[in-house]
């Protein structure tokens, strides 16, 4: 499958594993970051490796599992509903469709008669109507096992970015500016991605990621430097 359609199908699963890794990694940097600007004695490399590769590993795991479980969840709900609507008098299907297209702005002659033809197709009728009523997708597409993958492998490539300086020059005096580098460049690919699979501005796409990934990290920074000022 080509890099692009690649990132298409599962853009949800990397941008959300992918932002996720970072942040949480870099909050642990920052943090130690910001309780060694206050003086906090023994707060150092071991620290950051130790915290950063447990928080990474633990917290993959989880959203990994948590994917593949919603997804599962979506899918049974999905069906459950399909069923029940399939289930209904198919005259009470019209009525519900005809109210769908109305309230998206198609006058009420046309709406029902779009509802009626629709009507000979049930499961394109129940999926509108499901959409309509409940908000609920059709889970179309990879299944949950690879959605799964896809958010536990974008949280670790992402995630280790940060602290991927402290096992390079463990004991370099720039270690965390070349962090933050790093962080920066990683929350600018994810950008990147984003823009490549959506077609959004490319402003917008990589803005948005890098403006939301560096405010995550200055609060970690800041709540790091607030605790040790209280120790």
């Amino acid at each position: 499958m080509p890099v692009r359609d690649l990132t298409r199908t599962f853009l949800r699963q990397i941008t959300y594993g992918g932002n996720d890794g970072i942040v949480t990694t870099f909050a642990i940097v920052a943090g130690f970051a910001g309780a060694e600007a206050q003086g906090v004695v023994g707060v150092g490399t071991v620290a950051v490796l130790i915290f950063g590769m447990a928080n990474l590993l633990a917290d993959g795991v989880s959203m990994g599992m948590g994917e593949f479980l919603s997804d599962r969840s979506t899918r049974a709900l999905y069906r459950d509903r399909m069923q029940r609507a399939k289930r209904r008098d198919p005259e009470a299907l019209v009525a519900d469709l005809t109210e769908c297209f109305i309230d998206q702005g198609v006058a009420p002659g046309p709406a029902r008669d779009a509802a009626v033809a629709l009507s000979s197709h049930p499961r394109v009728a129940s999926d509108l109507a499901l959409r309509h009523r409940f908000a609920t997708e059709s889970p179309e597409g990879a299944a949950p096992i690879a959605r799964a993958g896809m958010t536990f492998f974008s949280f670790l490539a992402f995630g280790l970015v940060p602290i991927l300086p402290y096992f390079i020059a463990p004991d370099g005096q720039q270690t965390f500016k070349v962090s933050v580098a790093a962080t920066l460049i990683a929350l600018t690919l994810l950008g990147l991605l984003r823009w490549r699979a959506t077609g959004e501005g490319f402003p917008y796409a990589v803005g948005e990621t890098l403006g939301l990934g560096a405010l995550c990290a200055a609060l970690a920074f800041g709540a790091g430097v607030v605790v040790a000022g209280f120790g």
